[in-house]
């Protein structure tokens, strides 16, 4: 989402045609969820996807001919369950709602989009979180189109509306904490952006490495920290937001305070020793997932130790360990993955379904 507001902030600023088609509903099963969009443009190139298959070259053919005549917003519905679907195996039942939006680059209506999308970007890049509501039908007394952002907080940032009506949106506008999916009320789409999470990972390690990579790939902040400079260094870590060489446990101490439900730490050192000293100060923290690399066995003593150095049982029982979905995972590759899949679901789901919460 972020490099596509930041492609579509860039596209308004120098005043190119150029429709935004944005999956605003969904129902069953279908390639793409509500939320993911695509730029069209008159030569028929894109940016993002729908899915692909035949409902992305449908919605392009329509976006096209939609810049050549002038068109206006216009909602768009695919039901991928009839015989134009088989050829692109898209026969999975479900049903899309697409919102082709034009972008003004005339003075009529210029101002308006460029703020309300210069500012979806900043909160994006943010990474605080935010809720775009869209109008999809006009049940809801508005004019199909309008849009109405949301920060984190649930307060208005912002409206491409000509007679904003932040009352009659905002009236089921669900907070960001209850993770939220999108949902649709009464022809508003609600489409939430979940706040970005920086994941620390204790460890420059070879799991590590693969964990960072795999994260970063789904939308996770790196942070890296390890007591060995050749470790935690550009070369392994080379899409990691930070690489932290120090102490593990002083540095731990001084971070720590800086720790909130939007940050995630697994630790996976050389050693139980620096394990352990890891845990002692992110069991109690402020970290909305603390997750241990290990056998049961290594984890049980590591709690043992730790509950004799006074870190509450409260503190431990929130620990995941070992750390990762049961998924037989037998290589670095295969251990990342099972890690990866299970930070996805915590920030996702706000839990993990089949091994607890």
């Amino acid at each position: 989402m972020r490099e596509l507001l930041a492609q579509l902030s860039e596209t308004l600023a120098r005043r190119l045609p150029c429709i935004y088609c944005a999956v605003v509903a969904t129902r069953g099963s279908t390639p793409q969820k509500a939320g993911a969009g695509m730029l069209v443009f008159p030569d028929g190139t894109q940016v993002g996807t729908l899915g692909g298959g035949c409902v992305e070259a449908e919605v392009k053919r329509r976006a096209i001919h939609g810049l050549s005549v002038g068109a206006g917003p216009g909602v768009l519905e695919f039901l991928l369950d009839d015989d134009d679907g088989w050829a692109d195996g898209l026969i999975c039942g479900g049903r899309m709602t697409i919102l082709a939006h034009p972008l003004p680059i005339e003075d009529a209506g210029y101002e308006a989009a460029f703020e309300y999308y210069q500012r979806s970007h900043a909160l994006a890049e943010t990474g605080a979180g935010f809720t775009e509501a869209v109008v999809i039908a006009d049940t809801a007394g508005l004019p199909v189109g309008d849009r109405y952002l949301f920060d984190a907080a649930g307060q208005p940032v912002a409206s491409l509306a000509a007679r904003p009506a932040w009352a009659v949106v905002a009236a089921h506008l669900a907070p960001l904490a209850s993770c939220p999916r999108p949902s649709a009320h009464h022809g508003i789409s609600y489409l939430p952006t979940a706040a970005r999470v920086t994941l620390l990972l204790v460890g420059g390690g070879h799991v590590g490495q693969a964990v960072a990579r795999l994260a970063t790939e789904v939308g996770f902040r790196v942070w890296v920290l390890d007591d060995r400079e050749r470790y935690a260094s550009p070369d392994r870590f080379p899409a990691a937001e930070r690489l932290i060489v120090g102490n593990i446990g002083e540095t731990l101490r001084e971070l720590a305070p800086q720790f909130r439900a939007a940050t995630y730490s697994v630790v996976l050192t050389r050693g139980h020793g620096h394990d352990e000293e890891a845990l002692y100060h992110l069991a109690g923290s402020g970290c909305g997932y603390v997750g241990m690399i290990g056998s049961r066995r290594k984890a049980r003593l590591i709690f043992d130790d730790l509950a004799a150095k006074g870190v509450t049982p409260e503190a431990l029982r929130r620990v995941r360990a070992p750390v990762g979905i049961d998924i037989g995972s037998q290589t670095v590759p295969e251990i990342a993955v099972s890690i990866v899949a299970e930070l996805i679901a915590r920030r996702n789901l706000g839990t993990v379904r089949g091994v607890g919460g």
